[in-house]
This record gives C-alpha cells, sequence and structure tokens, in this order.
C-alpha cells in the first residue's frame, strides 16, 4: 500500500468513524487506509505522535500499531 499524498510528512492518521489511529509505516491491507482516504474523514495529528492521538481519544488500531508503539 502507497503513504496516501496528504500523508507524505505524516506517520499517523486518525479515523474519525471509529476513533482509530493507524500508523501508516505498518498499515495493513485490514486498516483500510484506500478506503478512509475516499470516505475523507481522517485527520493528521499536531504533533504527530500516538501521545497526541491518545489525547484526542483515539484507540490504536490492532492491525498497524504494535504494543510498544501504543505505550510510548
Amino acid at each position: 500500500m502507497a503513504r496516501p499524498k496528504q500523508f507524505e510528512h505524516f506517520r499517523y492518521v486518525g479515523d474519525k468513524r471509529n476513533q482509530r489511529v493507524h500508523d501508516l509505516d505498518n498499515a495493513t491491507e485490514a486498516c483500510a487506509i484506500d478506503e478512509l482516504m475516499a470516505a475523507e474523514t481522517f485527520l493528521a495529528f499536531g504533533p504527530d505522535t500516538l501521545v497526541e492521538a491518545a489525547n484526542r481519544c483515539y484507540r490504536p488500531c490492532r492491525h498497524c500499531v504494535t504494543a510498544g508503539d501504543a505505550a510510548a
């Protein structure tokens, strides 16, 4: 899967539909990033970290965010 053009400078993308954060460096087909981009229900985090995603109540995707990343 290619990184979406809108996120070439971001690692994490949030899905507003289910409050999940995806790691674009580790995304799998199960993450359905292409569908997320088509639905336009995504957002970037500033700063681009899992801590910021958690501050906004986003939960890590079980397919692309590892337990070690989520604990950081």
